[in-house]
């Protein structure tokens, strides 16, 4: 396990010690998120090509040397993370690339890239021998947190809005936790989550809060870039709701090429729904900070108006010389069902957004023909079956009689041999 070697503000700059229990910057509030930095030149004596080549650890934990849990007995005993990226020629052909790859984070423990953070979440609110966690969420890191809490004995509370999906919400309340439905959206969680935590002194679990949350999430770039043997693709394609995973997919890709066991770090291109789009907007319109607005879409888990880890986001695309694309529900729903029958992935609205982003971009030819382009699925389908099924057609009906079945078939249009 490594120690980080300082919390540095994203916006102004300020160092502080992180074996504080500082969450964001006072000086800037709750928009001066926190950048957790290491001993890069001891950590690359131990971290390289060569011993990963040689390591047997598949989760995320292969990674040790640069995260920032203090105790290896504080991790927690659930496989998380080295998680399947599977080449699609078939979509490749399809859409003029020259090789498409889908990173399937949907198959870890709860179902989703959440996660990763949660499970280093939970280790280091051990590390700080705390007892209780709390986040909010519209669901994917309210149910990993819940999972992880259970496993490590620590006593949960998520706040997630009250139109969450039932499947999310039946999670957290079969992990034990203790749920409270918000009459609210996203925001309206978030900011009650935040007073909670404040008044009972709660260790807090919001990725966009807790600086060492996004540690975790980067290492789903780091598996894609050494799953693709170092050739890293040049464009990586991510929804993007709070804004952690994309600044996740970042933060990745930056500490490998810190490491020196990589050189530069691809495009990386945010994708947001048409009704909940202030990243977006803020780069499209070069904005130094992102607008907060409503937010309506289909996809539950990127249905953020006020993104709170907005600068780190608006980094990530900038700094990788990356862009925004938005979709429409409809293009997300559709991009469900392609997406499973041609690789066998099936994703939430959130996790299929990227997909469709990808169609949108090359649509919009931004993406020139013969590049490398890789896809981040961040949740599973089962998510959220009811989307699910506004994707695709009725099964058909029919009793125990094989000629019914047969004059169905045929009135359907349907090879039945």
């Amino acid at each position: 396990m490594a120690k980080p070697s300082i919390l540095k503000c994203v916006l102004c700059g300020r160092e502080f010690d992180p074996g504080s229990l500082v969450y964001t910057c006072p000086d800037c509030g709750l928009d001066g998120t926190l950048d957790v930095l290491y001993d890069y030149g001891e950590a690359k004596k131990r971290m390289n090509r060569r011993s990963l080549s040689e390591d047997k650890t598949n989760s995320l934990w292969r990674y040790r040397e640069v995260l920032p849990v203090s105790n290896e007995e504080n991790i927690p005993p659930l496989s998380v993370g080295w998680t399947p990226l599977y080449s699609s020629q078939t979509l490749a052909k399809r859409y003029g690339v020259g090789d498409l790859f889908v990173k399937d984070d949907g198959r870890n423990p709860t179902g989703s890239l959440k996660d990763r953070a949660s499970a280093v979440g939970v280790a280091k609110a051990l590390d700080f021998g705390q007892k209780t966690v709390a986040c909010a969420s519209t669901g994917n890191a309210a149910s990993s947190l819940s999972g992880f809490a259970a496993v490590t004995g620590l006593k949960s509370f998520i706040f997630v809005p009250r139109s969450a999906p039932v499947a999310k919400v039946t999670q957290l309340l079969v992990y034990g936790s203790q749920v409270i439905l918000v009459k609210g959206d996203y925001a309206d969680a978030f900011n009650l989550a935040t007073a909670a935590i404040e008044k009972w002194g709660w260790y807090n679990r919001n990725c966009a809060i807790n600086p060492f949350l996004v540690e975790g999430k980067k290492t789903c770039a780091m598996e894609i870039a050494e799953q693709l043997n170092w050739n890293l693709p040049d464009f990586l394609f991510v929804s993007v709701g709070d804004g952690c995973v994309i600044s996740g997919m970042y933060k990745g890709f930056s500490d490998l090429v810190e490491l020196g066991i990589t050189d530069h770090i691809p495009m990386i291109i945010g994708v947001q729904a048409v009704g909940a789009s202030p990243v977006f907007d803020a780069i499209e319109k070069g904005m130094k900070r992102v607008k907060f607005g409503p937010a309506q879409t289909i996809a539950d888990s990127i249905s953020v108006g006020a993104p709170r880890n907005w600068a780190k986001a608006l980094r990530a695309v900038r700094k990788s010389r990356g862009s925004m694309v938005t979709v429409t529900d409809n293009e997300i729903l559709e991009a469900i069902p392609e997406l499973a029958r041609e690789t066998g992935v099936f994703a939430e609205p959130a996790g299929a957004a990227s997909f469709a982003g990808f169609k949108k971009a090359v649509g919009l030819g931004n993406i020139e023909a013969g590049a490398r382009v890789a896809l981040v699925v961040t949740g599973n389908g089962l998510k959220d079956i009811s989307s699910a099924q506004k994707s695709v057609a009725k099964p058909l009906e029919v009793l125990p009689d094989i000629e019914e079945l047969a004059a169905l078939l045929k009135s359907k249009g349907s090879n039945n041999g």
